[in-house]
């Protein structure tokens, strides 16, 4: 089922009876506290950390270093059983979903009601292999893939064997339009300026009974967005929670130009005349095994801190229900 996404003249989301109408800004919450929450499964840009190829990464000899692929859930706790949707199939998917049963037991085998895809690069989609004939074997299971993505999968091997077989079903999603996944929880896509080799790429609108968040693990810049008719300041004020592409930090790769990206010292300067309480709602995600901002102790991490903002973390939960605590 799908409902119409609408954009205003002033670039904001009109989101009806949802969270836009509320002024509060989604926080950390017990997972025990909350009827419909998201979980962060994955922080790190598409390849994880450390990478192949970087032996002198301390991760590889500190596990409490190493972060995987980004990756969120959205759960529904109200339902009987609970229902499910994962953000990104990554790399790392077969880790996160193994998380994501400890934190929400699914009482049913695999236990997914679906899966959002943004686009095709690595991080985002090779994940989907686990849920093949030589693995999960799934039966049918939803993929919500926008037209490319999906013309992708469908006639580009192995993920066609998915197909075929009947592991996965795919959804096709179109711009602007909204899926509702229950009565109060729906998803909408939204078109994001990306490198397009494969795909196109989107973001998405997360709503849940009282409180909203966007995502958008990759995009090429804010400005290109500006050209595309959306404002990403207009987005996070209607949201309550913003996970924003921070691939970056600054010049911290010699061929940094190749990779277009929003840097976050880039954010946090177009970011730094927002109020106080819109700066709070963004979480930088999506973090290159380069980026200083992965060490929550690096003075990178602490700038970020003090200007207002935070950096996503794993097994953080934010409810998007009205039972969860203000």
């Amino acid at each position: 089922m799908r409902t119409g996404f609408v954009w205003v003249s002033s670039l904001a989301l009109l989101f009806g009876a949802s969270a836009a109408a509320q002024n509060v800004t989604a926080a950390a919450v017990n997972v025990s506290e909350c009827e419909v929450s998201l979980l962060v499964l994955g922080t790190a840009q598409d390849a994880g950390r450390p990478q192949l190829g970087h032996p002198e990464d301390p991760a590889w000899r500190t596990p409490a270093l190493a972060r995987l692929a980004t990756s969120i859930a959205l759960v529904d706790s109200r339902a009987t059983p609970i229902r499910r949707w994962l953000f990104e199939a990554t790399p790392d998917l077969k880790r996160q979903l193994q998380t994501l049963d400890e934190a929400f037991p699914a009482k049913r085998y695999i236990g997914l009601d679906g899966l959002f895809l943004t686009h095709a690069h690595l991080g985002h989609y090779t994940g989907l292999a686990q849920f093949g004939h030589e693995a999960a074997r799934t039966a049918s299971l939803p993929i919500y893939a926008m037209p490319e993505m999906k013309q992708f999968l469908e006639n580009n091997g192995p993920w066609d064997q998915l197909v075929r077989y009947k592991n996965i079903a795919i959804e096709a999603l179109l711009d602007g339009e909204a899926v509702a996944l229950s009565e109060s929880v729906r998803v909408t896509p939204f078109l994001v300026p990306h490198r397009r080799e494969y795909s196109e790429t989107v973001g998405f609108v997360i709503e849940g009974p009282a409180r909203s968040a966007i995502f958008i693990p990759d995009i090429d810049s804010w400005s290109q967005l500006d050209d595309m008719g959306v404002k990403i300041e207009s987005l996070i004020a209607q949201t309550d929670i913003a996970f924003l592409d921070a691939t970056f930090y600054g010049d911290e790769m010699p061929n940094i130009s190749q990779f277009p990206h929003p840097k976050i010292l880039e954010s946090m300067s177009r970011f730094d005349e927002l109020p106080a309480s819109e700066k709070k709602k963004i979480r930088f995600i999506h973090l290159n095994h380069s980026n200083p901002a992965l060490l929550p102790g690096s003075g990178e991490s602490r700038n970020i801190r003090d200007r207002g903002y935070a950096v996503a973390a794993e097994n953080e939960q934010y409810c998007l229900s009205r039972t969860a605590p203000r």
